[in-house]
């Protein structure tokens, strides 16, 4: 019996396409608004101590060199790569997001970066150095044409940025009671696999530390209606329902706070040449 590789150019469309209906049903049409100061806490909390990611990328940088950050959101990046000397162009289509990059700059007084509201691939810039990409690229569909545009964008090199969820952590488990395999979103492992598939070749390197996450949640059954929305389970009743409370039952920790979901994601770089 033959085995078939999976389609992972296709299997990123599916889960950006679930994810996008997931979050149309919770947010505005800027998700970022109203969020953006409580994700920018989560940002400097975990920017708090040394991180093997942001180690490695810097020491890609010289003075003069070139990064374009594509959706560069609170610009916790961008002041990054702008204080180690480089000419930085900082990406991103969330008014929100480009407020609270804005913060970002005052606070930690970065001038210079060169600011441009939009989504990739839709808006054009000069070739860069580097294409950076931290945690953007979850909402586009066409992962080819986004890493394709990154290379065109690119003299030295492209680099993604990713979640990298514990294989057998909550999520990976309730998606293969529902799907038969572990990838609830679009992340590291289904990127890496379809840049495979697309005849590249990138390098990697896995976040040092310990696993983050850990949402909270006020009940019990918003832990379950937020795992059902993830999965793509839509509004009605499944088959998988009680299976799915039982996985529940047994990870998640009441806590005074609420109920707490264990942490299960680390981030993996990616990162190629043009």
């Amino acid at each position: 019996m033959s085995h078939r590789e999976p389609d992972w150019l296709a299997l990123w469309a599916l889960l950006v396409r679930r994810q996008q209906a997931w979050r149309s049903r919770r947010h505005r049409a800027d998700a970022w608004a109203g969020r953006t100061q409580a994700y920018q806490a989560q940002v400097r909390k975990r920017w708090s101590t040394p991180d093997s990611s942001r180690t490695l990328v810097c020491s890609w940088l010289t003075p003069g060199t070139s990064v374009l950050d594509i959706g560069a959101g609170t610009g916790a990046w961008a002041a990054l790569f702008a204080r180690a000397g480089a000419r930085v162009t900082a990406l991103d289509a969330s008014e929100a997001m480009l407020a609270a990059m804005a913060r970002t700059f005052a606070e930690e007084g970065v001038t210079g970066v060169r600011v441009l509201r939009g989504s990739w691939p839709g808006i054009a810039v000069e070739p860069h150095d580097v294409a950076f990409c931290s945690h953007g690229s979850y909402g586009v569909e066409d992962l080819a044409g986004f890493v394709g545009a990154m290379e065109r964008a690119a003299t030295r090199t492209c680099a993604l940025l990713l979640r990298a969820p514990l294989l057998d952590g909550v999520m990976a488990q309730a998606s293969r009671l529902v799907y038969g395999h572990p990838h609830d979103s679009p992340n590291f492992i289904v990127a890496y696999n379809a840049l495979l598939q697309s005849g590249r070749l990138p390098h990697v390197a896995p976040e040092d530390g310990e696993p983050w996450g850990g949402w909270l949640h006020a009940s019990f059954e918003e832990a379950f209606q937020e795992l059902r929305g993830r999965l793509g389970l839509g509004e009605g009743p499944s088959e998988h329902d009680g299976a799915l409370r039982s996985l529940l039952a047994e990870w998640l920790e009441e806590t005074p706070g609420g109920w707490r979901w264990p942490p299960s994601v680390r981030s993996a770089l990616i990162w190629w040449k043009p």
